[in-house]
């Protein structure tokens, strides 16, 4: 590729985190000279270990700035600017994202990606999507009509659970994490007015007066020791004698046994030694474990040990900190707070016979972590710069394959961290990064699907919604439909030539007045009647995305399975509001029954499968289950050649077949 493509053109990065620390440093090392960079994020203490252009000295500043003053001591000669804002925000509309060639994703969740995507559309911009997680990693071009975009197939979404669950019934490890993070680390120290399952009380007058106040109410002149205890029994004896009280619940489950202090530890065991609880000033460097000697984050504690570091966590939040009780939130990064969820995780899975964990293990399910691997972010960031050198080339038709060892050949190699690639860069490619070698291959490059002429988004097909129109309110529609799900940010509801709903800086009080009194609507009551058979359109005026919605009348709904009594068809799922509020690196209960979602992500969870295929005769089966890219033993003997080292750290595309000139598709 002629130098002057890559000097002349103008480059957006969205995320600074693992993939964009990697990806900064990559395009300023190939030649890039103007380079934008957006990331509302600070730099915490658990990015340090991969994201290497940032220091300890830099937590709590800005990832865009710090990540640009980094790369720019290293080339002084280009041009970058960081942005230290959220990619969302109006000023990142249609206009600005068209001042680019390409934009380059580097995100960790899948709201800013969707939006990002429909502002690329909507621009005319080619957009480059990537995303690891562990081992596995993927780098997928998007062009608007060539290729599918990025909302034309389904994303997976959060993992929830019922409250119920959590609360009464766990059977799985993370289900007592969540347990004690979002239950009783917020109950103690979080505040203590919300609503909360914990305080279980008895039904029986007769029952001691312990149970019929708030337990976790530390009364006048209680001392530290016998409030933990109190705490302890009432949660892991107290709460677990009144399920197993619940005959029917437990036919045909194993009864969970009560725990209760004495029965673990002694009293001067429970009491702790104060003395050692008073050294250290730092509150960072608070720690229960190491006070008593544990000193190994991978050891999984017994439960006399997990029951001595939960009074004394609970004790040194109250000695340490208690300024802080009252408004704590968990925090990954707080390690007086993972010990605590860790002991409490612990305990209660020892309670139902769940295989207790180490601490590290149950920091990365509380934190929501996938330990990253640098080397792969260095490997998918170098792959975006190869795809962006092919979208700057703009050989969108005349696209061809190297024939043999002696037939043209034009083959860019990078290194990082000490890995060789050697790629072609004369097509665009989805290409998979694989844990272990499939088929001799680490690197799984993949021909890009088509659009998808069912999506909402790119196709602009479409969606069905099936509500009760006399029953669901418009506001109920807005929030739960538009918003939630469809993820529009500014939206705008219109049912023929009757605008119902608006939001904007520009409008007057009269109209701010008569659209709010329309969403205490019903559907069938507004000014403009949505019924059965009609037809709305919702538009976002920020991503200059419209979409026409088909209203279908239902009157019947499952409670559990449809709680918002709304089922929209043809829409892939959206990231809940969890995700939306807990994004790690830009900004990353549905029910009565309340559902609490875990998602156990860090860099990004998205690996889309290769098995979502659209020419069968192209690509071999492979399994819709793993993301990490199955292939059948049964693939097409159209193949190229590999040759790889013993260490896995080579993998050399050598031999393409082109048999009758036509394009084979690599698997």
């Amino acid at each position: 590729m002629a130098s002057q493509d890559i000097k002349g053109s103008k480059v957006m990065m969205v995320g600074a985190g693992g993939i964009g620390c990697e990806l900064l440093k990559t395009l300023a090392l190939s030649g890039f000279r103007d380079i934008h960079i957006v990331d509302m994020d600070t730099i915490e203490v658990s990015n340090l270990n991969r994201q290497f252009l940032f220091r300890k000295s830099h937590v709590g500043q800005s990832k865009a700035k710090v990540a640009r003053e980094a790369v720019l001591k290293v080339r002084p000669d280009i041009s970058i600017t960081a942005y230290h804002a959220n990619v969302k925000s109006p000023e990142f509309n249609v206009d600005f994202f068209k001042q680019f060639n390409v934009v380059l994703n580097g995100l960790d969740n899948l709201d800013a990606r969707r939006h990002v995507n429909r502002i690329c559309l909507a621009a005319g911009v080619p957009l480059i999507e990537s995303g690891t997680t562990g081992f596995l990693g993927q780098v997928a071009v998007h062009l608007k009509g060539r290729t599918e975009c990025y909302e034309c197939y389904p994303k997976p979404a959060p993992k929830t659970y019922p409250v119920c669950t959590i609360t009464s019934t766990p059977t799985k490890f993370v289900h007592c994490i969540v347990w004690a993070k979002d239950l009783l680390f917020a109950k103690l120290f979080g505040d203590k007015n919300q609503d909360n399952d914990l305080n279980v009380r008895s039904n029986d007058g007769a029952s001691s007066s312990e149970h019929s106040d708030d337990v976790f109410e530390r009364r006048n002149g209680e001392d530290i020791e016998c409030y933990g205890r109190r705490i302890y029994d009432h949660v892991f004896g107290y709460n677990i004698e009144m399920a197993l009280s619940n005959e029917e619940t437990w036919k045909n489950r194993t009864k969970p046994k009560p725990i209760y202090a004495r029965d673990v530890l002694s009293d001067s065991q429970q009491n702790g030694n104060p003395n050692e609880e008073s050294s250290g000033s730092d509150i960072v460097s608070v720690s229960a474990m190491a006070t008593l000697g544990l000193n190994n984050p991978q050891e999984v504690w017994s439960l006399e040990e997990n029951s001595k570091v939960f009074f004394r966590a609970l004790k040194l939040f109250f000695l340490k900190r208690e300024k802080e009780v009252g408004s704590l939130i968990f925090d990954k990064d707080d390690q007086l707070a993972v010990e605590f969820v860790t002991a409490a995780a612990n305990i209660r899975a020892a309670s139902f016979g769940i295989p207790m964990h180490s601490l590290f293990e149950a920091k990365g399910i509380a934190g929501n972590i996938i330990h990253a691997v640098a080397t792969t972010n260095a490997i998918v960031a170098g792959l975006i710069v190869i795809e962006a050198m092919k979208v700057l080339r703009q050989d969108f038709d005349n696209l061809r394959y190297v024939v043999g060892l002696g037939g043209p050949f034009d083959t860019l190699v990078i290194i990082l961290f000490g890995v060789l690639v050697s790629l072609l860069p004369e097509c665009y490619w989805m290409t998979y990064c694989n844990e272990h070698p499939k088929r001799k291959m680490l690197l799984m490059p993949v021909e890009p699907f088509e659009p998808n002429k069912a999506c909402f988004v790119c196709s602009k097909t479409p969606l069905t919604l099936e509500v009760d129109t006399s029953r669901t309110t418009l506001g109920e529609f807005v929030e739960k439909i538009v918003r939630a799900k469809l993820g529009m940010n500014l939206p705008l509801v219109m049912h023929g030539l009757s605008l119902l709903y608006e939001v904007g800086d520009d409008l007057d009080e009269d109209m701010i007045k008569n659209y709010e009194a329309n969403l205490e609507k019903v559907l069938s009551q507004l000014p403009s009647p949505i019924i059965g058979g009609t037809m709305i359109t919702v538009e976002d005026l920020q991503q200059e995305l419209a979409c026409n919605i088909n209203i279908k009348q239902r009157e019947e709904f499952d409670e559990e399975k449809e709680p918002d009594r709304m089922v929209l068809i043809g829409w892939s799922l959206a990231p809940s509001e969890t995700e939306k509020d807990a994004s790690l690196e830009n900004g990353e209960s549905t029910t009565q029954e309340t559902l609490l979602e875990v998602e156990q992500v860090e860099e990004i969870v998205e690996i889309n499968p290769v098995s979502r295929k659209r020419k069968s005769d192209d690509v071999s089966d492979a399994s819709n289950s793993q993301p990490s890219t199955e292939v059948d033993d049964t693939t097409s003997k159209k193949k190229e050649v590999l040759v790889e080292n013993d260490d896995d750290d080579l993998v050399e595309l050598d031999h393409w077949n082109n048999e009758t000139g036509k394009k084979a598709r690599l698997v």
